[in-house]
């Protein structure tokens, strides 16, 4: 294999790349045997003609195409190894010439990560960020704790907003009932807006065993089209009337509910993990910042092509986060009701700026890191092992076992970004 630089324009980087004939006359070997099947020639059973014969057939470069697609991803990597470049995007392929004396000779387009000066990123100035606990944030914990300890109770008068009504109820578009519009005894809060608008405040100052006609219209951009914009009437049947209790906030609540014996304790607590997190994120906070202004300092010119992947990841990372709450992507188009390709065009255009500010930083903490040699570890990588054994309840053994390798560099990755951040909030004056 040779390999020969062309041209650089921009990030846009032109090389030479030749492959001798006896590499490519072995990469033709394989796309023969692999395809061979596919030819019928007279006088040979299907997939035993001879390599020359189909060759004579079909013409000499039959199988050149399929050849170069085996050869190609072999020898790329070393090409791009030598040239030391750092590849972006799928590069574009030209046969040049393919030869008994020269072999396969290609001439390469790819785009690569693009070359630029750091501003400073030592020393840079930013304003202390503080997060303060006040008892108007401890007070609303414990609200949030009683909250979950409450319970529904039936009360003997009308709904009002708030309350909990549990029904029963039927849709009709006309005389029709339409498909999914029924159900019995549904826990409905009055006010929660999980109905059609306008629903729940026909249903105020409504009894237990009342019966109601609710006419409602629903919205122009409901998922079911035979539904959209249309107004129909649901027939209401009211079971009872629930209204939240919460407990007492005291002693006995702080004893029946946590493993303090005290309210006096039990905000102790709460204070003392509210500050903790208050910490936390005036930590992240600030790192963020120091980030902000060291990239802000240098200037990059960001290729479309790494914010376009950029905008792909996020999508993405919004499909595998629907998948876990087992609601799959169609089932969120049809809610939005709009097409896949709708949907990545107003995704990228809402998302873009975004893209291109993380793009930046990452070159920009990549070009540091490397710039300062950061390096990571084995026994650093060991560590992160260990957490995750520790939060998954597994041993080290079987977390490896689950890793793949591309799974370690990208940890390795991860804690390099980390170690980089690490030393530009150490170097930074905190006013």
């Amino acid at each position: 294999m040779k390999v020969e630089l062309i041209k650089t324009e921009g990030n846009k980087v032109s090389f030479k790349l030749t492959v001798d004939n006896d590499k490519f006359e072995a990469a033709i070997t394989k796309a023969y045997n692999k395809n061979k099947g596919k030819y019928n020639i007279p006088g040979f059973r299907k997939g035993k003609a001879p390599r020359k014969v189909i060759e004579t057939h079909y013409g000499k470069g039959v199988f050149y195409s399929d050849a170069i697609d085996i050869v190609f991803p072999e020898v790329y990597p070393a090409a791009i190894a030598e040239l030391n470049l750092d590849p972006i995007d799928m590069p574009g392929i030209d046969v040049e010439e393919i030869s008994k004396d020269n072999g396969l000779v290609m001439l390469v387009d790819v785009e690569v990560k693009p070359a630029f000066e750091l501003g400073q990123y030592k020393g840079v100035e930013v304003e202390k960020v503080e997060e303060t606990v006040n008892e108007e944030l401890i007070n609303a914990r414990l609200e949030e704790m009683r909250e979950k300890n409450s319970r529904l109770v039936s009360v003997e008068r009308e709904i009002a907003n708030g309350d909990t009504a549990n029904i029963d109820f039927e849709g009709f578009d006309g005389d029709v009932a339409f498909e999914g519009g029924k159900d019995e005894k549904y826990d409905l809060v009055i006010g929660s807006n999980s109905f059609i608008p306008g629903f729940e405040e026909q249903l105020v100052g409504k009894k237990v065993g009342e019966e109601v006609e609710v006419n409602v219209t629903f919205p122009e951009e409901y998922q079911a089209e035979n539904l959209a914009g249309k107004p129909v009437v649901f027939k209401v049947k009211v079971n009872e009337v629930k209204v939240k209790e919460l407990p007492e906030l005291n002693d006995e609540f702080a004893s029946d509910t946590t493993e303090f014996n005290t309210l006096e304790e039990l905000r102790a607590d709460v204070t003392a993990k509210a500050e903790e997190e208050a910490q936390a994120t005036a930590q992240n906070l600030l790192r963020n910042k120091i980030i902000d202004v060291v990239v802000a300092n240098t200037e990059v010119e960001v290729p479309e092509v790494m914010v376009n992947n950029e905008i792909e990841n996020q999508i993405n990372e919004l499909s595998y986060q629907l998948q876990s709450q087992g609601f799959g992507m169609e089932q969120f188009l049809q809610m939005t009701g709009k097409t896949m390709e709708q949907f990545k065009t107003d995704f990228a255009a809402d998302r873009k700026e975004e893209a291109v500010k993380n793009v930046k930083t990452s070159l920009v903490i990549e070009a540091i890191a490397k710039v300062e040699d950061v390096q990571v570890s084995e026994e650093e990588v060991n560590v992160e092992v260990e957490k995750m054994a520790t939060a998954y309840n597994m041993t080290v053994e079987q977390v490896k076992g689950a890793l793949r390798e591309t799974d370690l560099k990208d940890m390795e990755g991860q804690l390099k970004i980390r170690k980089t951040i690490d030393l530009l909030v150490d170097s930074a004056k905190i006013a």
